[in-house]
């Protein structure tokens, strides 16, 4: 075939013009055959899904040949104008990839680096704030504080014992020369507080006044400083419980020494005393107005009370305003925020501190959390109510109870009530 011959039958001239194909030589070009394509087979109508592809002039789609060699071609049929593309899942986006499907080939929709970073940054602080009182906890020491036989049955929330001895253990002649408390034998408690945590509502810091005369088991009555002495924290622990009818939950103490290393660990304690204090008894000599106290002067300011006109009942009232400080100094930024006064805190308080036996993490974690709402201001701080400041009785000037009122009180917090300013 010459050259001419082979242009007239490419471009379908003379002859080669009817439809009749030569056979091509072996050395001419193949043509690659074509499907038929039914001639009713219609484009995609105006209005409809296109899909994603390139068509011919007859409407049918091209599919991509070298993805797909062995089938090139679909047809649309005229009932799916808008057919899908084998493989193609049916959604917008790239042919043949489903919609779900994201960039990585993971279909499980992934979280915004931003969130990501703040998970990963809470996480650490968790740790961190909830880590170091855990390395801590187990250097805590214990006290038995569980009363033996009848106890009253659990009360809604819950009601923990703190109380403040005036143990010398641990001091020098030095330090209790400084301290200003001398060098008595054996142990009181010069500060009984209620720590009440109800179900819902506000928390209570309530004050039981040291020289309230009451009724000890196996021992008459007498001030409720002496249960200490007479049996520690078991027994008074069981004091309380016999005359506030509550269950008690928990029990937490501090001596001198203690109470000084935790004031100091957290970088003192701002009081704001009304008038200027001198009292020799607690080596107390400070001015009026708001000021730093380092852990020996916090510790005078909360002991005094013979300088002060309301005697036991003002020292009290100082010591609850000193718990109130101090929580709140504790979860402050400034303690939370830099690790080694964090650390130094919690080993200090795991030092300090004692705990009852039957005082667990969880029981524990829940004194924490009301003394927050106590350094919030969250909580109310209030006494027992008190029927008679300076009564003479057998055990000499002592406080007696408002009985209606304490009743009242007690039987609030045993209801589970949550403010309990009415019954002050």
């Amino acid at each position: 075939m010459s050259n001419s011959d082979d242009e007239d039958w490419l471009y379908r001239r003379g002859s080669y013009s009817g439809g009749e194909t030569p056979d091509p030589s072996p050395a001419s070009p193949v043509p690659r055959s074509e499907p038929e394509v039914p001639a009713e087979s219609p484009r995609p109508q105006a209005g409809q899904p296109t899909p994603v592809g390139h068509y011919d002039s007859s409407g049918a789609r091209l599919r991509d040949a070298s993805s797909h060699p062995a089938d090139a071609w679909e047809e649309l049929p005229p009932s799916q104008p808008a057919a899908r593309r084998r493989g193609d899942g049916g959604g917008s986006g790239a042919p043949g990839v489903p919609a779900k499907q994201k960039a990585g080939g993971s279909s499980r929709p992934r979280r915004p680096r931003a969130v990501r970073i703040a998970l990963l940054v809470v996480a650490v602080l968790l740790a961190y704030l909830l880590g170091v009182p855990l390395a801590t906890w187990p250097f805590m020491p214990r006290a038995d504080a569980t009363p033996a036989g009848e106890r009253p049955a659990d009360t809604p929330g819950h009601v923990f014992v703190l109380a403040g001895s005036d143990s010398r253990a641990g001091l020098s002649t030095e330090e209790q020369n400084t301290l200003g408390t001398g060098s008595d034998a054996g142990q009181r408690t010069d500060t009984i507080m209620l720590l009440y945590v109800p179900p819902s509502g506000r928390a209570a810091l309530i004050s039981i006044p040291r020289d309230s005369y009451v009724a000890i088991p196996g021992r008459g009555k007498n001030k409720i400083n002496a249960a200490y002495s007479f049996g520690g924290p078991k027994l008074l622990v069981q004091t309380v419980e016999q005359n506030t009818g509550l269950h008690v939950d928990g029990y937490v103490e501090v001596g001198f020494g203690g109470f000084v290393n935790v004031v100091d660990a957290v970088g003192g304690i701002e009081m704001c005393p009304a008038n200027a204090i001198k009292d020799k008894d607690s080596n107390l000599d400070i001015p009026a107005g708001c000021q730093l106290m380092d852990g020996t002067t916090a510790l005078g300011y909360v002991r005094m009370r013979k300088a002060d006109p309301e005697g036991d009942l003002g020292r009290a009232k100082r010591q609850r305003e000193m718990v109130s400080a101090l929580a709140k100094k504790v979860l402050s930024p400034a303690t939370v925020l830099l690790p080694w006064r964090w650390w130094g805190v919690n080993s200090s308080a795991s030092k300090s501190l004692t705990i009852g036996d039957s005082t667990g993490p969880f029981e524990f974690a829940g004194l924490v959390s009301a003394a927050m709402k106590v350094g919030a201001g969250q909580a109310d701080t209030l006494s027992v109510p008190v029927g008679n400041p300076n009564a003479h009785t057998s055990a000499g000037s002592s406080v007696l109870w408002d009985t209606k009122k304490a009743a009242a009180m007690f039987e609030a917090m045993k209801r589970g009530e949550g403010d309990l300013n009415a019954y002050a």
